[in-house]
């Protein structure tokens, strides 16, 4: 029996993503290749400053990026964390996940790893997001802001600064996969890993179930593993609507003072349907309100999401 393939993604910028999977699925392409060459477009475009080349750099200039694959057909994963010089992790996720017995490889050896496999090393900074970073360096070390706030706990303010981008597919055969690719939080310490390629909290796939991916500050969805508790839910009988709007509200309770820095998931099942929801604090409507993108009878939607409030 052949099922309607389907593909959903975080935020706005998504939406050419969202395209290039769908139509992967469509020509009966699995959902494991459907998320990891969509999760590429974003990775590949200078304009996303949240993701791969391009995507803002840490506290010192340097671009570090972190994605994670999983393919529900196997359940297995893969990860890279902490990766410098190499534009697609995604990828490098995917073949950590299909060449070795481990699922998380991290920092200077994800880096080796992946150019002794035939990838580029390139370069990662923009001069867009080198002049970016260097103007949020002197405001960090103006007088009058030096020693009132730490500069991480400044850069979590940024409305732009962790907007990872996260990825759901199911295919024609019924199987399911999940991505996440991003370059983390802007300005954070060097080696800071957020939730992204950790499996659970930044995805999570069951193919009897379903699959979740996450977005915002993965430094508190981590402490919930929000994906897992999404996929969780499903399995107890919730929608993937239901499972989304209950797993934020879960990280409410648990961290009541999440709100100012924002949450996000995005939910698919085995039968085509979605979910997706938001905290209403973080998100700031009209420039980031909560938005994914979604394949819908060979079209790609784009939508805002529902707010959840403590």
């Amino acid at each position: 029996m052949t099922v309607t393939p389907r593909m959903i993604t975080t935020w706005r910028f998504g939406a050419e993503a969202c395209r290039v999977g769908y139509e992967i699925l469509r020509t009966g392409g699995s959902a494991l290749e459907a998320v990891e060459r969509a999760a590429n477009v974003t990775e590949e475009d200078p304009e996303v400053s949240s993701v791969g080349y391009g995507g803002l750099p840490n506290a010192e200039g340097v671009v570090e990026l972190d994605a994670a694959i999983m393919d529900g057909a196997s359940h297995r994963a893969g990860a890279v964390a902490a990766m410098t010089g190499i534009r697609k992790p995604i990828s490098a996720a995917r073949m950590v996940m299909e060449r070795t017995p481990h699922v998380l490889l991290a920092g200077h050896n994800a880096r080796r790893f992946a150019l002794q496999n035939g990838f580029p090393d390139a370069e990662l900074l923009t001069e867009k997001a080198r002049s970016r970073w260097k103007a949020w360096l002197e405001e960090r070390l103006a007088p009058d802001v030096a020693h009132f706030e730490e500069p991480d706990r400044r850069s979590l303010r940024d409305e732009k600064s962790h907007d990872t981008i996260g990825l759901c597919a199911l295919d024609t055969s019924g199987n399911l996969a999940a991505g996440c690719t991003t370059s983390g939080l802007f300005g954070k310490t060097p080696g800071r890993v957020g939730d992204s390629p950790i499996i659970g909290s930044g995805l999570y796939v069951d193919n009897e179930i379903g699959a979740a991916a996450a977005t915002g500050n993965g430094d508190e969805m981590m402490k919930v593993c929000l994906s897992y508790r999404v996929v969780m839910l499903m399995e107890m009988g919730r929608s993937p609507q239901q499972a989304c709007e209950e797993a934020i509200r879960y990280l409410l309770r648990k961290r009541p003072h999440h709100q100012q820095h924002g949450a996000a998931c995005i939910a698919l099942s085995p039968t085509g349907e979605i979910g997706a929801a938001a905290t209403r604090e973080g998100f700031h409507p009209p420039d980031r309100a909560w938005i994914y993108a979604v394949s819908q009878e060979e079209e790609i939607l784009v939508c805002e999401g529902v707010y959840v409030d403590p």
